[in-house]
């Protein structure tokens, strides 16, 4: 259960008009820098979008096409994303503009999440896996990952009937995230042994001119291809959904080997735990299709997470605590309020020199914070108490002055709002790997790069 007094997060003060103006000018500038680095971010990947078009037109070998639709399908889920970004930024301004403003509701701190070890078993007939018969079935696959705006892919894979999973060797972490995530896993598939053209025409027309002047058709060209490559944008919350690969453009029809969508899953704060876990799976297709592999219908990875509020200092400071029954008797501590405990040291100098802690608080999901009426000497204080109620652990701290009371006040039911949000994922640290460095990919940059540079 948490509690907040009013006391702990009102200050009355009047606000005069030019104060207001004054705020609202520097919640426009800011909402206009966001808006600017979006637009930045959709005129990069705009760029990306061109030059993996270019690499298509320029490919002769399948295993380069391969890596390059597969750059294509990312930047095209990377800019439908950043456009529903935009456009729930500009709605937001619109409601506030006509009066409309936005929830007020307690937002809970950021964290980061990390999906490695991902791993998809297959079920190949009898006939084909130990007897070895039948034409060889053999697909290209790799995995989309998102989360909110941001996009990654994986290595891609060769997958025939010599292989019993699907292996992805890489770790994906998604930064600022928050515990309302939710982070979908698409598998990519396509046919290794289908033909493919490189008949494409030498110069994207579509996408001509250069980027600043014609930023805006640019940006719309690409949304227009991004959604024909089977992307929508929801308008429920702005989840990138792309579908199968068909391109249907003239000048992407002849563009290379084509990725379909063969299952779909999405993650979210419940399946976060440490260890490798099995998740459910989505099947897309059916075995007529040329980009069919047989899933057995799952799909194994170590999905964790990191709540910044429990991996930083979320306050520091002095705090004076009653330890007694005696009113009078009180004393001071530098205390560092960091993970599921509050931290007290006789003095900053001791924390420094990384002495142990005189007094250790816990801190947890059902810790209770309030602000007491206070005394005529010691004024409002700060009661921390566990629940269930415990004998002993009950803490009451004060301060110097008003200012840093209700600092202090604010900051503890914070992060007792963002354990509680956090759930499992505050309840201990969770290890992330960092990842690994790519492995080289199969396209060869030497002949690649001269291929380019014959149809620039």
């Amino acid at each position: 259960m948490l509690v907040q007094s009013a006391a702990g997060l009102s200050c009355s003060h009047s606000v005069q008009p030019k104060q207001t103006s004054e705020t609202q000018l520097r919640a426009a500038m800011a909402d206009r820098t966001q808006e600017e680095k979006v637009l930045q971010q959709i005129e990069r990947e705009v760029r990306m979008q061109e030059g993996a078009y270019k690499l298509l037109a320029a490919c002769s070998q399948r295993d380069q096409a391969l890596e390059a639709s597969k750059s294509l399908i990312t930047c095209n889920a990377r800019i439908l994303a950043l456009l529903s970004q935009l456009q729930r930024m500009r709605k937001t301004q619109i409601l506030e503009r006509v009066g409309h403003s936005t929830s007020e509701d307690v937002v809970p701190c950021t964290g980061k999440v990390s999906l490695s070890d991902l791993r998809i078993p297959l079920m190949w007939k009898d006939s084909e896996y130990f007897k070895n018969k039948g034409e060889l079935h053999r697909c290209a696959v790799f995995c989309l990952l998102q989360c909110g705006t941001e996009i990654y892919d994986t290595d891609l894979v060769m997958v025939d009937r010599t292989l019993t999973d699907i292996c992805f060797e890489d770790i994906i972490i998604f930064n600022k995230v928050g515990p309302g995530f939710q982070l979908r896993a698409e598998l990519y598939s396509s046919s290794a042994v289908e033909d493919f053209s490189t008949a494409a025409p030498r110069k994207m027309s579509f996408l001509g001119g250069s980027l600043g002047c014609s930023s805006g058709k640019k940006i719309r060209a690409a949304f227009e291809s991004a959604a024909a490559c089977g992307g929508y944008v929801s308008s429920a919350g702005g989840n990138i959904r792309p579908g199968h690969v068909s391109p249907p453009l003239p000048n992407q029809l002849a563009l290379g080997p084509k990725y379909n969508l063969l299952a779909h899953t999405t993650l979210s704060i419940e399946h976060v735990r440490e260890g490798f876990k099995t998740h459910d799976l989505t099947l897309s297709v059916t075995e007529d299709s040329p980009y069919w592999l047989p899933l057995y219908g799952n799909m194994c990875c170590r999905l964790v997470a990191q709540p910044l509020c429990i991996i930083q200092t979320v306050i520091s400071g002095t705090l004076k605590f009653k330890l007694e029954e005696d009113v009078d008797h009180w004393e001071n501590f530098y205390c560092v309020l960091i993970g599921q405990t509050l931290l007290c040291y006789r003095c900053q100098e001791d924390l420094e020199s990384e002495g142990k802690p005189l007094l250790v608080i816990p801190i947890t999901k059902d810790t209770r914070v309030c602000m007491s009426e206070g005394d005529p000497v010691h004024g409002q204080q700060i009661v921390i108490t566990m629940q269930p109620h415990r004998e002993n652990m009950t803490y009451t701290a004060t301060t110097q002055n008003t200012e840093d009371l209700h600092s202090w006040n604010k900051a503890l039911w914070q992060h007792v709002s963002n354990m509680i949000q956090w759930k499992q994922c505050s309840d201990e640290v969770m290890k992330i790997e960092m990842p690994r460095p790519r492995k080289s990919n199969t396209v060869k940059q030497g002949s690649l790069y001269h291929e380019i540079g014959s149809v620039t």
